[in-house]
């Protein structure tokens, strides 16, 4: 049986932990300051679809299905992308907080983060080819076999890639993240 289509509905201030959102495949729809922390999206689809200042923290994403779904100013915690249904994935983050979340294996080309912190996110084994991470907090971000090929990581920091056990060819860091390029050897850099 397929999923009920919704399209085009604005959906605001709703706290989905009590009101279960519906399983669905949702396409042109604006989630703003709802909350679904700690629910459950298994299997929904999101098609061209907003959230915008959502607590999205430790929801379950089994088989979930984001295309061209933006992400704006969202409470992000402990969420594991790896989960979603790949087929089409596709999303972009600014201003959210994804901490603690994981896109292990995933392949995410293009993607945008833009001003969101991203403390301890594990990127290891994903493809993040032609990605861009603007101004973004990548404290303690596992970075192993990712790659990070044509990536613009220049006006990002805190983070530490080894260049011998991840593909940066082509990507572009700035003199205050060489540090995060060299760490493995010990080296101290000053100005």
């Amino acid at each position: 049986m397929d999923p009920e289509f919704i399209t085009d509905k604005n959906f605001e201030k709703i706290d989905f932990g009590n009101n279960p959102l519906k399983n669905a495949h949702y396409e042109d729809c604006l989630f703003t300051d709802c909350d679904f922390s700690g629910s459950v999206l298994s299997g929904m689809i999101f098609s061209d679809c907003k959230f915008i200042g959502c607590n999205l923290s430790l929801v379950k994403l089994n088989a979930t299905n984001f295309r061209d779904t933006e992400f704006l100013n969202c409470k992000m915690l402990g969420l594991n992308f790896e989960e979603c249904n790949e087929f089409g994935l596709s999303f972009s983050f600014t201003g959210c907080m994804l901490d603690n979340s994981s896109f292990y294996k995933t392949k995410i080309r293009n993607t945008r983060f833009i001003n969101s912190q991203m403390k301890e996110v594990d990127f290891a084994e994903s493809d993040l080819t032609d990605s861009v991470f603007d101004n973004c907090n990548l404290e303690g971000a596992i970075f192993d076999n990712t790659v990070l090929e044509k990536a613009d990581l220049q006006s990002s920091g805190n983070f530490s890639i080894d260049p011998e056990k991840n593909r940066i060819k082509g990507a572009v860091f700035s003199l205050h993240g060489l540090p995060g390029l060299l760490e493995k050897y010990g080296i101290r850099i000053t100005h």
